[in-house]
């Protein structure tokens, strides 16, 4: 069964799309398995990424990079996920944040943080998020306050993918507080991990894509030259809200390829086990349930796909990434609860391939703004 096949993707993207299949096939699928198990970083398969040219390549050959495009980015993010989510999280976070330096962010800050990214060199981070507030970009508290020639950071993140093995994270804080302005009170800044007053450490065990690594980060009166901030000041959410576009698009290939994970190895579980004196593919009530799931997984697909398109072109992209982005992860929790069904007792063992697609899947549906902050955005802005 392939259900990842390429005639849905864009003819540029389908080279890029083999490249990972192969890269996947080889480093990720594996040793997906032991990762998990170990919740260990796969320091191994980062670098061989690098190696093959598959890590930080979004970024523009001006700056050493590749300069993949959305659709490139897509192809490649459906073959990782499906191969292991956790590894395949831990590879796309190497450089995240990276796009609003590169978009935003001055000749010489592309020089010297971003240049070296895309070398393999160096690690980025993006931190948003804080420990109260997740969705509310304009409720974020952390703050950067001017002071003299440098910014003085204070405040909390959560959730940062790369908050310790970043060598540098790209942090959202709060620089105003005009009320009548919610949404231009908030910078981004460049900020070096080994600055004096930034503090990081593992977030506890995780359920779930337990290859990946997040982290919870202090900010103590941590100081950063004024040349660090991004663009202007007070542009910061506008700056996020765009960068979520294109990666609410890539959360969407991350659905596809959990889900593909899970109907791919229950397709093969139900027409190998016998229940009755006939495999259990020749229960009519198994038939349906398959037939179900890839009902839901190539709507989800092609939403995905048509939405991928609008993004890139600029076409109401916040209204179409919000539709894939939900379409695809909830798609895949409940392509992967079915697989749980079928595979009966076997599921619910940590060493089995469903049961990881199963508890990867529940994560996507909350990140890059929770499925309930989708709907809101496909409702406000429907054409």
């Amino acid at each position: 069964m392939e259900l990842l096949e390429d005639s849905i993707v864009p003819e540029h993207a389908r080279e890029i799309k083999a490249e990972a299949r192969e890269f996947a096939r080889e480093h990720i699928e594996p040793n997906a398995q032991e990762h998990f198990q170990a919740g260990t970083y796969p320091e191994e398969i980062l670098e061989a990424g690098q190696e093959a040219n598959l890590v930080a390549q979004d970024i523009p050959e001006k700056w050493g990079g590749r300069g993949l495009d959305l659709p490139q980015l897509l192809a490649l993010t459906e073959e990782f996920y499906r191969a292991d989510a956790g590894i395949a999280l831990t590879l796309q976070l190497a450089s995240f944040g990276c796009e609003i330096t590169y978009k935003y962010g001055s000749d010489e800050q592309c020089e010297e943080y971003i240049r070296p990214v895309a070398e393999g060199t160096q690690r980025s981070g993006l931190a948003v998020s804080e420990p109260e507030t997740g969705s509310d970009l304009a409720g974020m508290q952390t703050t950067a306050e001017k002071d003299g020639d440098e910014y003085v950071l204070n405040g909390e993140k959560y959730w940062i993918g790369n908050g310790v093995e970043a060598d540098w994270v790209t942090v959202y804080a709060r620089t105003g507080d005009d009320e009548d302005n919610r949404y231009g009170n908030h910078s981004m800044f460049i900020v070096p991990t080994d600055t004096e007053g930034y503090e990081a450490e593992h977030i506890p065990e995780k359920m779930a894509m337990r290859a990946s690594k997040q982290a919870h980060v202090e900010f103590d009166d941590c100081r950063i030259p004024a040349e660090n901030l991004i663009g202007s000041e007070g542009a910061g959410f506008w700056m996020v809200a765009e960068f979520f576009n294109h990666g609410r698009v890539i959360v969407s290939g991350h659905g596809l390829g959990l889900a593909a994970a899970a109907i791919e190895e229950t397709w093969e579980f139900v027409h190998d086990r016998e229940e009755f004196g006939r495999t259990i593919n020749e229960f009519q009530a198994v038939q349906h349930g398959l037939a179900d799931m890839l009902l839901e997984f190539e709507r989800s697909r092609a939403l995905t796909w048509r939405a991928c398109e609008k993004v890139e072109n600029g076409e109401n992209a916040g209204y179409w990434a919000a539709l894939a982005k939900t379409s695809a992860t909830e798609a895949a929790v409940d392509i992967s609860e079915q697989g749980m069904q079928f595979h009966g007792g076997r599921s619910v063992l940590d060493d089995r391939r469903i049961a990881r697609a199963f508890r990867d899947a529940r994560i996507p549906v909350i990140y890059e703004g929770a499925n309930e902050i989708q709907r809101n955005l496909i409702y406000g802005q429907a054409p």
